[in-house]
């Protein structure tokens, strides 16, 4: 048994697979977080997989929040590289979760009036319109 234990040498990495089973991020999305520079590989193993850190999993959950917010890779990627450069990038995330603030606000001013147009359709709805050469729908309008 002490052979046996001998020539099981710790991995260096984790593999991509174990990586997405214990983040419960897909092998394809990491392999695009990879070819985006948000989640760096260490290197490959023998068989050419792809090592990640065991940091890789708060990172993930750090993208994760970040996207659950409603910030962008690209917003993402900027954070990530203030944090790689040793810094804390907590002011930069203050300014984009205010400038997410202000395109959910466009945003829903957007959908507002898209739902009076829509109510202003149907209030002059009609079930059984007369046909008009070449109009497909004239309730819409168009």
């Amino acid at each position: 048994m002490l052979e046996v234990a001998l020539r099981q040498q710790p991995c260096a990495g984790m593999k991509i697979g174990a990586l997405a089973a214990r983040s419960g991020v897909p092998v394809k999305t990491l392999r695009y977080y990879e070819e985006l520079g948000l989640l760096p590989a260490i290197g490959r193993s023998e068989g050419g997989y792809r090592l990640f850190e065991e940091d890789s999993i708060p990172r993930l959950e750090f993208i994760r929040r970040l996207k659950a917010l409603g910030l962008s890779l690209e917003e993402i990627q900027s954070c990530l590289a203030v944090h790689d450069a040793g810094e804390l990038p907590c002011h930069e995330i203050q300014v984009m979760l205010h400038n997410q603030i202000e395109r959910i606000d466009a945003r829903m001013k957007e959908l507002r009036q898209l739902r009076g147009e829509l109510q202003g359709l149907l209030a002059d709805w009609q079930n059984d319109p007369t046909k008009q050469g070449g109009v497909i729908c004239p309730n819409l309008k168009v």
